[in-house]
């Protein structure tokens, strides 16, 4: 007979071969570095310029940052903030570097799904790398108790009052106060104020909102993580919601983003996790974009029907039983989206099945459906084995082919992304504008 001391037992062990494994990949100090980007990878994948005229570019003005050359003087390498300052300062042929970014907050997109396997991290860590490299700021959301995103970006140890779990607590603090003052005499509010909550809520509501954001090995890209204790997120949320019945439990994460300075960040990304709870429906309630990745099988296509048809179920049974509690506090209902995307992930193109699901996904899906998909490729695998994106592998560690196929599929997969995004953000402007007007 086994109890929760193998189960302890086993954790335990996992935890000692992971250390031993972001020792091994990240640094001797267990902290994962980015690695350099060289003139080749920068003038061919990020500025979309002949080598030789950013190397001349270079030579006309020593002001700019240089980089570090290699031993045999062949190679640059630069960081991303050196690419970063090369954006801002060059020109070629009139035209910056900039990336397009209309008026407005950051918009922010949902990468969830119900099946676990396929994909979602990958893609929202790759989503995320591409932006960067772009030249946008991002910050990206762990929802998912797992952490993998959050162990991607070479956190380690992460406590639950960090994580998605304390912004809701200190949510709720908040939101427990305004109702309470909404009553001419508090003592006729039938609900709890925040000094009536249990005290490891109330020890989190004080927090600032920059509290809960972390700097990750990316310097554009921050991260407000997760870890296995907020597991419990989904017990304690139902445990605080049965306390406090006017509480829009749904909203909290909306109402966190909205107090964040509109020019902090240029794309925010959450990672979900496989399941329909109080996380993901934050996420939802969050997103201006939802981005549904499905591997190519029999098997992922009836989880994402699910998943749809759940989220919508849920989505729904909020905009009819909680109208009063979302009117008070400011949500507006039904939810909408901007756009609602599926991406194929893991797929092979020379594998006839994955072609035949692709269609069958498009035949019901339509226009909704990628036109890119993320190829399965070996530098996709290790991506995986080893905590680190396409983007972040260095490709002479692999044959630059290999290497190159991946970040290609990537960097497709990524523009679409992008596209979908700038023609929601400019129609969401162009909005915003009228009724300022």
């Amino acid at each position: 007979m086994r109890d929760h001391s193998d189960l302890q037992s086993m954790n335990e062990r996992s935890l000692a071969q992971q250390a031993a494994v972001r020792k091994a990949t990240f640094s001797p100090a267990e902290k994962k570095i980015l690695r350099p980007f060289s003139i080749w990878e920068i003038s061919q994948f990020m500025f979309d310029v002949p080598a030789d005229t950013l190397r001349k570019k270079l030579a006309d003005d020593p002001s700019l940052p240089q980089g570090v050359v290699e031993d045999d003087g062949r190679q640059r390498w630069f960081s991303l903030a050196e690419i970063n300052e090369l954006r801002r300062r060059l020109r070629f042929r009139g035209k910056n570097l900039l990336p397009k970014r209309p008026a407005g907050r950051a918009m922010r997109v949902a990468v969830s799904n119900f099946k676990g396997g396929v994909g979602k991290t990958v893609v929202a860590q790759h989503l995320a790398n591409a932006a960067a490299l772009d030249g946008y700021r991002v910050l990206v959301i762990d929802f998912d108790p797992q952490a993998t995103l959050t162990h991607s970006m070479g956190l380690v140890e992460v406590k639950e009052w960090n994580t998605v779990w304390g912004i809701m607590c200190r949510d709720l603090c908040r939101e427990a106060d305004r109702i309470v003052a909404a009553y001419d005499d508090p003592a006729d509010c039938p609900y709890p104020a925040a000094d009536e909550l249990p005290d490891d809520v109330q020890s989190i509501g004080s927090q600032r909102a920059q509290d809960f954001i972390q700097k990750t090995a990316w310097s554009t890209i921050d991260i407000i993580p997760s870890c296995a204790n907020a597991a419990f997120v989904e017990f304690a949320s139902a445990q605080y919601r049965s306390m406090h019945k006017a509480w829009s439990f749904f909203g909290c994460v909306s109402r966190y983003l909205e107090e964040l300075p509109e020019d902090q960040y240029d794309l925010i990304i959450f990672d979900c996790p496989p399941a329909i709870g109080y996380q993901s429906l934050n996420a939802a309630f969050a997103a201006d974009i939802l981005y549904i990745p499905s591997g190519p099988g029999y098997w992922e296509y009836d989880s994402t029907t699910s998943f749809l048809g759940q989220l919508g179920d849920a989505l729904e049974d909020i905009s009819d039983g909680f109208g009063k509690v979302a009117e008070d506090a400011g949500i507006r209902l039904p939810k909408r989206f901007d756009d609602v995307r599926l991406l194929m992930t893991r797929f092979e193109t020379s594998n006839p099945l994955h072609l035949a699901m692709m269609d069958a996904f498009r035949n019901v899906f339509g226009a909704d459906v990628c036109h890119n998909a993320i190829e399965m490729t070996r530098a996709v695998e290790q991506s995986g084995r080893f905590q680190q994106s396409v983007y972040e592998q260095d490709y002479r560690q692999m044959t630059r082919e290999t290497w190159k196929r991946a970040r290609q599929s990537f960097d497709a997969a990524y523009g679409e992304f992008k596209d979908t995004v700038l023609r929601a953000w400019e129609a969401r402007s162009i909005v915003k504008e009228e009724v300022e007007a």
